[in-house]
């Protein structure tokens, strides 16, 4: 595979840059790069991208696709992530808005499509459930029929930041006398203003509550609101759950730790000189460079397997070995920080500079990307079956 850029990737790339660097104010691309993004960031920097036709490059054209190469759809990703744009949220733009395009009848596509990508529904994802994470066709939630609507019971758990979630796309089981668990499972469209719902924070290692547990006790969903075919949910599930993970290895992500240590490593004392000089850790910084390296060419085979609706099984590899390479990186970025990076944001004063006062709470909140999206341990057996035929 040619990695070298031509004069008109090199010309769109650039482009992307005018926008990223250009539009989107500098306050709110500090906070990213700190991992201090809030909702108001994610919204307002969603919208200039929706603006300038940048939110869903990858969705149909009619509903705001651009019809980008495989390598073009690359750039906008490394990017974004290189020059600390938010990312457009991922349960709108790389979730549940393929799934309705794909999916979805006329009036789901007019109703949701264009507010999806604007950010005016802010979408939480309902799939995992306390018995059933990277199991998920495990799951115990059920939507039992009754007249016109479907009447949900049971819970979800791990909600990314469904605390600001104003509609949830749900995997519930339908027909819980299926032959087999993958099959009675149907993905719905729920309002979460409809009564009977409970929604809980659960509060992490790193003191946040970015995630959540929901509760549905006799919630009514209209018939309307099914995706799709009735029991056909968990091939819309494969198909969104291939978009996430080759979205969470965040190869751009890496790429721009890497360039921030490589340059900050130079000044930072050590007994024996600088950091950068320290073998062990040039060595650990040049072995996370050849894996950055390993992933791009990964992240650009599977982005072009993935056209036309297909998911690739090769984004298991990309999710399982792009979240290990970023989790080296953060590692690597707490040592460098020192003493100054066991400074975590609480009431105490916090004297360290900003990078190294977050070095902790991000070391922290990161475990969750080998476990996230299908933990690890499962991608290997995935990829045993899929790719080794094992």
């Amino acid at each position: 595979m040619d990695l070298e850029l031509s004069k008109a990737d090199v010309a769109f790339r650039d482009g992307l840059r005018e926008v990223f660097l250009g539009a989107v104010p500098e306050d709110i691309r500090r906070r990213t790069a700190l991992g201090e993004t809030t909702r108001e960031d994610i919204v307002t920097s969603q919208r200039i991208l929706n603006e300038n036709g940048l939110a869903v490059p990858h969705w149909p054209q009619e509903w705001g696709g651009r019809g980008w190469t495989p390598t073009q759809s690359h750039l906008y990703s490394s990017e974004l992530q290189r020059n600390s744009v938010p990312q457009p949220l991922a349960f709108n733009v790389s979730m549940v808005g393929p799934i309705i395009a794909e999916f979805g009848n006329e009036e789901q596509k007019r109703q949701f499509l264009p507010a999806t990508a604007n950010l005016d529904i802010w979408w939480s994802q309902g799939f995992s459930e306390p018995e059933a994470g990277s199991d998920l066709a495990g799951l115990r939630t059920t939507a039992r029929r009754d007249g016109d609507h479907y009447v949900l019971n049971g819970q979800k758990t791990w909600t990314t930041l469904g605390q600001y979630g104003d509609w949830m796309f749900v995997l519930a089981r339908t027909d819980p006398d299926a032959p087999r668990k993958q099959q009675g499972l149907s993905f719905l469209l729920l309002d979460l203003t409809t009564p009977g719902i409970e929604r809980r924070p659960i509060k992490l290692i790193d003191g946040s509550a970015e995630v959540n547990e929901f509760f549905f006790d006799d919630v009514r969903i209209p018939l309307e609101n099914l995706v799709g075919e009735e029991n056909k949910g968990w091939s819309y599930a494969k198909f969104l759950l291939g978009n996430e993970r080759n979205g969470i290895a965040q190869v751009g992500t890496g790429q721009r730790i890497y360039a921030d240590l490589a340059a900050a490593s130079a000044d930072i004392p050590t007994e024996d000189g600088p950091l950068a000089d320290d073998p062990q850790f040039r060595t650990s910084l040049h072995t996370a460079k050849t894996a950055l390296l390993a992933l791009e060419a990964t992240q650009l085979r599977v982005t072009a397997a993935s056209e036309n609706g297909k998911a690739s099984p090769v984004s298991s590899l990309l999710k399982m070995e792009g979240t290990q390479a970023l989790q080296e990186l953060i590692k690597l970025r707490m040592r460098a920080a020192g003493s100054d990076g066991m400074l975590l944001d609480t009431e105490a004063e916090v004297v360290a500079s900003e990078a190294a006062a977050v070095a902790a709470t991000q070391y922290l909140n990161q475990r969750k990307l080998s476990i996230f999206g299908g933990s690890n341990e499962i991608q290997r057996g995935v990829i045993a079956k899929t790719i080794l035929g094992l």
